[in-house]
């Protein structure tokens, strides 16, 4: 697939994105929402997929907007409301709750587990996109800030709801209201991110995990249980449990927990097929 603002590439199983303004660190646009939106469902839709990294070209991961069209709001052309011309279909699979159908929740509506390979600065927005992927890896150069609160802004996006999830309150609170930079062992300490890793070895690891989920596990209980996990912050115990019993009867039913079986027993690797 070619982008103007993001590189797509899939290679055994997996699809990287990569955010591709390096000169200007990745620095968000218009075109990159809609390029990277059309890029997620393009992977998630995609049978030869079965794991997503997302992560920036050069030094940076995502800048936050590009100031260019933050001036251009604050001149008076209007709000940053989701004007795609193209519909994204929901995915086989994926969640169909409103809350992932918004500007920027769209990733837990991605039938396809998200890593975000962090691999340098991640501010504003591109603090905000990595927090909907499903991992976090981060390089050991990655520094971090919300900066609404340096521009005159909120929290935006629902990092209000996502972050304190995270963090917890506390925590939340203090990102977004000091805006402080931090860096990649403090993320990895507050929980924010799960692994911290040496710059020129985070693509390799982040790949080699989504390589154990590519074909060591099967494809129809990634997405099932993906879309149990995000939805279970929007019910309670009873709902996920019935919802957990339902989809366990049909777990029962699919040449996937046939070959889960028959593998373990057969003493060889699996051959899942996400059916």
């Amino acid at each position: 697939m070619a982008y103007e603002t993001v590189l797509y590439d899939v290679a055994d199983r997996i699809c990287t994105i990569t955010l591709n303004r390096p000169d200007k660190l990745n620095a968000w646009t218009r075109q990159m929402h809609l390029d990277l939106k059309d890029a997620m469902h393009e992977a998630g839709g995609d049978p030869d997929v079965r794991a997503i990294i997302l992560t920036g070209a050069g030094r940076g991961f995502c800048a936050g907007a590009d100031m260019g069209g933050l001036q251009a709001i604050g001149a008076g052309s209007g709000g940053n409301a989701d004007r795609s011309t193209k519909a994204a279909a929901a995915l086989p699979g994926a969640s169909t709750l409103p809350e992932f159908k918004m500007n920027y929740s769209y990733f837990p509506a991605i039938p396809k587990f998200i890593i975000a390979a962090i691999n340098g600065p991640a501010a504003g927005l591109g603090f905000v996109i990595p927090l909907y992927a499903d991992l976090r890896f981060a390089s050991e150069s990655a520094v971090f800030t919300t900066a609404f609160a340096q521009r005159g802004l909120i929290a935006e996006h629902g990092v209000s709801w996502l972050l304190p999830r995270l963090v917890g309150l506390p925590t939340a609170l203090d990102l977004l209201c000091s805006a402080h930079k931090f860096r990649a062992p403090e993320a990895l300490a507050m929980g924010l991110v799960n692994r911290v890793i040496p710059d020129d070895k985070l693509l390799a690891e982040t790949r080699a995990y989504a390589t154990l989920l590519a074909n060591t596990v099967s494809p129809r209980s990634v997405t099932v249980m993906k879309r149990q996990i995000w939805e279970a912050e929007f019910q309670t115990l009873a709902e996920a449990t019935t919802q957990a019993n339902h989809e366990m009867e049909l777990s029962f039913q699919t040449a996937d927990f046939k070959e889960g079986v028959a593998h373990f027993l057969e003493k060889r690797a699996a051959r899942f097929t996400g059916n």
